[in-house]
């Protein structure tokens, strides 16, 4: 978690240094390009916890040992079956062991049944406790990425404050320039040049 974090603060930072980094300070704004900001976006989309994906491979993981148990209990019994047939077909004699055996085959059932009954009941507890698990992990991670988002949101509006603000700046100063022609040329003659309006 602590590694995400660091990422996504990570690309904030660079999000405030595409923000910094270029602009015209003497006027007030920033300008940076839109691609910047989408690609700086579409990474901490990318860096939000995966804590669900967590959850998941915890409940697959009760799966798989629901279905051991079951497989284990399936092998006993048919050991104990394959057993007795054995004992069973070696001779005549063994009729007596024949009785004993199927009592032993019932007890052996009976004790699978209990194992896998056990086996079933703790596989459904941990998808219970993997469920609720998830369920707090992925409300967490909602609300994280709620307030990430939120604070991307403050700076985007800010950003676009600073954008309205310096297209007004520059619509004030162009009208001012239209209302007293050659104000700026006559002051910075070099700038006029560069910046004249058609």
């Amino acid at each position: 978690m602590n590694s995400q974090q660091d990422v996504i603060y990570g690309l904030m930072n660079e999000l405030e240094e595409a923000l910094d980094n270029k602009g015209f300070p003497l006027l007030g704004f920033s300008v940076v390009r839109k691609d910047t900001v989408t690609n700086i976006l579409d990474k901490l989309y990318a860096a939000l916890p995966d804590e669900i994906k967590e959850a998941r491979s915890l409940i697959r993981r009760k799966d798989e040992l629901q279905y051991e148990a079951q497989q284990k209990a399936e092998k006993i019994v048919a050991d104990a079956q394959a057993e007795a047939n054995r004992l069973l077909s070696e001779s005549d004699l063994l009729r007596a062991v024949q009785r004993e055996a199927e009592k032993i085959k019932e007890q052996v059932i009976t004790d699978c049944e209990d194992t896998k009954r056990k086996a079933v009941d703790e596989a459904e507890n941990l998808k219970l406790q993997a469920a609720d698990e998830a369920t707090r992990i992925k409300d967490g991670a909602t609300i994280y990425a709620e307030q990430v988002l939120t604070s991307l949101e403050q700076n985007l509006a800010q950003l676009q404050e600073v954008v309205k603000n310096g297209q007004l700046q520059l619509e004030r100063r162009r009208m001012e320039t239209e209302e007293q022609p050659g104000i700026y040329a006559n002051q910075h003659p070099q700038y006029a040049k560069d910046f004249k309006m058609n």
